[in-house]
């Protein structure tokens, strides 16, 4: 049986904080899907189709890396994909705090399905996509906060 993971998220943009925490989780687990959510009530900056691209680009040889899109809830989008686990990344203790309440609902969803934590390093834990894009629709350069393949 392999171990398949979901590490859900809007990546708008991916940044080299989502490609740590996808770094740490690799050796883990057989399969990670990077799953971009659709959320109807948010207007996303970047398209669906470039992320996907960005991302993509990033992980294009590693066979373990898939990317993917859903709309919905991720504790279904886990069902679908077959994943046990979901993969969360930590910047600090307001994340924590946050992403404790959502994996104890996600666990009353569907109690077969682990969420894992993992800690940014320090040197990342002040990247975030909102401020990436804060920076970037005031001429900022934003490139040093991405994977080198991707480029704004």
């Amino acid at each position: 049986m392999s171990k398949i993971a979901v590490f859900p998220g809007s990546f708008s943009p991916f940044t080299i904080g989502h490609q740590s925490i996808v770094n740490q989780a690799t050796p883990l687990f057989d399969k990670i899907i990077i799953a971009i959510g659709i959320n109807k009530l948010k207007k996303e900056y970047f398209t669906l189709e470039d992320r996907i691209k960005w991302i993509n680009k990033v992980y294009q040889k590693n066979e373990k890396i898939k990317v993917n899109s859903y709309d919905g809830l991720t504790i279904d989008f886990c069902k679908l994909e077959k994943a046990d686990y979901i993969i969360r990344g930590i910047r600090d203790s307001h994340d924590f705090k946050f992403e404790k309440k959502i994996t104890h609902m996600n666990k009353e969803l569907n109690s077969n399905i682990q969420t894992i934590f993992f800690i940014t390093p320090q040197e990342l834990s002040h990247i975030s996509s909102t401020l990436i894009r804060e920076i970037y629709n005031n001429g900022g350069q934003v490139n040093k906060f991405l994977p080198k393949e991707i480029t704004l």
